[in-house]
């Protein structure tokens, strides 16, 4: 059977690089929230006491004091008074309307007016993204004075939010990152020549070492010539990938500056000659295009 061996470390690099990169990217991001959580609070305040301000000057009302907001359960903000207003239905719809869609914080919300006790509400509606489902009933009314609270419940978290350049700034990270490192994969028809400091990679029914220059085929060794390992380190790279003969020159005498045509022929039948116990593999010549090393699975399972 036809395996393809890398090294055991290999893989265990893989992940803590790919660990690594992704702490990284959660320590980017959540810096990014920490940092700007504060400042998102304070703006929350200040947009949705405006908001009250802006109600309390449609009433006639230029000198009562907006309470601080309090949040009231998840995503949802209570805006309070000091004294008694008036307001027109129409008119208070507008307002947060016109404010949070100027600070593009929600699409979908629901406001609600309540008295004071908390316990009725007075008026209500709900806005969407799809306009068409949007509610408002009692359009055209005016309320008495009275003590009102005004809740406004966002469908998302819409105030507090990682701003998109931290997230974006991370998730870049990470993909550079991986890119970078590129996934460790073990592949049938491919072997990982990158690093192949201490192993002998298994072509077939064939050890090979390239370091060592040697092949060992049934046991029996074989001393390998540079320009016969060259070979073989690309071949058995891409096994059962078809190798360019200009590649295959340019790479093994590119240093000589010298390239002769029958040359890389002659290696190869030497190659050849030297591999020829081992009737798992095979250097076939593809004609007008080069070589490939084709490796057959004696054993009835894919190589």
């Amino acid at each position: 059977m036809a395996t393809y061996k890398t090294q055991p470390d290999a893989k265990a690099r893989y992940m803590f690089w790919l660990t690594f990169l992704l702490l990284v990217t959660i320590i980017f991001v959540s810096f990014g929230f920490t940092r700007n959580e504060a400042f998102s609070l304070a703006k929350q305040q200040i947009l949705l006491r405006n908001i009250g301000h802006e109600i309390l000057l449609h009433s006639g009302d230029s000198t009562s004091r907006v309470l601080p907001v309090k949040e009231i359960a998840a995503n949802e903000y209570q805006v309070r008074f000091e004294n008694e207003f008036t307001f027109q239905t129409d008119s208070l719809v507008k307002i947060i309307r016109r404010s949070l869609e100027k600070d593009q914080l929600s699409d979908d919300y629901i406001v609600n007016v309540v008295n004071c006790s908390g316990k009725e509400v007075l008026f209500g509606y709900a806005i969407f993204e799809n306009k068409q489902n949007n509610i408002i009933p009692c359009s055209g009314r005016k309320q008495p004075r009275g003590c009102y609270l005004v809740n406004i419940k966002f469908q998302h978290s819409a105030i507090i939010a990682v701003p998109k350049g931290y997230l974006i700034g991370g998730l870049s990270l990470a993909f550079i990152g991986l890119l970078a490192v590129r996934p460790f994969r073990i592949r049938k028809k491919r072997m990982e020549t990158g690093n192949i400091e201490n192993n002998t990679f298994q072509i077939g029914n064939t050890l090979f070492d390239p370091i060592n220059r040697q092949l060992t085929i049934l046991g029996v060794t074989t001393e390998l010539t540079p320009k016969e390992n060259k070979l073989l380190r690309i071949f058995a790279g891409s096994p059962n990938d078809i190798i360019e003969r200009s590649r295959l020159q340019k790479e093994i005498w590119e240093d000589e500056g010298v390239i002769v045509g029958r040359s890389l022929d002659v290696f190869i039948s030497k190659l050849r000659k030297k591999l020829e116990n081992d009737q798992s593999i095979q250097i076939v010549n593809v004609h007008g295009k080069g070589y490939k090393l084709q490796i057959s699975d004696l054993t009835g399972v894919d190589a």
